[in-house]
């Protein structure tokens, strides 16, 4: 597959993964009386995965996060060469999807995205003041293990066909312990779209939530090789 083509299917699985699960979150979380809560914006990021990668996996790989991407090519299952052009498409895709939502969340007298706008944050700006320590053991873990989970669920010996349902049932996992913490990254273009367009403290504080995934993303990749992996 060329690569104009796997990158645009990043650019669209990330659009998609952050229009849902920012979407859910910004114009459905805390709607009167029938709100979808924390549960159901932990649902809407699964689903995103799990739709688009069964949509364009078969094209790009369905990464759709730069932590994945980076996570990806520390397992030895993407090549490096390729790591910077899909964070490129990844992000585009999350600032393309922000303006969207920002477009139609701002129909609504009232609306202010300077109040979050689903952006991710730790102290003041944590959904229950978690402080920065907590944000980093929580993203560091949780990136770590969403790439075993990716890892370990399209490896040659899991059952076939059934990575993206994994994939995306750890995501809403995910979300579910941490939307309290930091409204949950684990994905460093999901934070940046909305961190923009919130535009101040969210800006801030994106260096935490770019530098830990990445790192929690390549630990996830290295123990999964040299622990986990079959060599056979």
């Amino acid at each position: 597959m060329s690569i104009g083509k796997r990158l645009t299917a990043e650019f669209f699985g990330t659009f998609w993964l952050v229009f849902g699960g920012c979407g859910s979150a910004v114009l459905a979380a805390a709607y009167p009386d029938l709100g979808i809560g924390f549960a159901g914006v932990a649902l809407a990021f699964g689903l995103t995965v799990v739709t688009m990668a069964y949509a364009v996996g078969h094209i790009s790989g369905g990464h759709f996060n730069p932590a994945v991407t980076v996570g990806l090519c520390a397992g030895g299952r993407f090549p490096a060469k390729d790591v910077v052009p899909y964070i490129v498409a990844q992000v585009i895709g999350s600032i393309a999807a922000a303006a969207v939502l920002y477009a139609i969340a701002s129909g609504k007298a009232g609306f202010d995205a300077t109040a979050g706008f689903a952006s991710n944050g730790y102290g003041e700006h944590s959904p229950n003041g978690y402080s920065l320590h907590a944000a980093i053991v929580a993203e560091l873990v949780l990136t770590a293990f969403f790439l075993l989970v990716i890892h370990g669920s399209t490896d040659k010996r899991a059952p076939a066909g059934f990575g993206p349902l994994a994939i995306g049932l750890a995501l809403t996992l995910i979300h579910l312990i941490s939307i309290p913490v930091t409204n949950t990254s684990v994905n460093p273009a999901r934070s940046t779209g909305v961190a923009i367009f919130q535009g101040s403290w969210a800006l801030q504080q994106l260096w935490v939530f770019w530098l830990v995934p990445l790192i929690g993303g390549a630990i996830g990749g290295l123990i999964y090789r040299h622990l986990l992996e079959s060599k056979d």
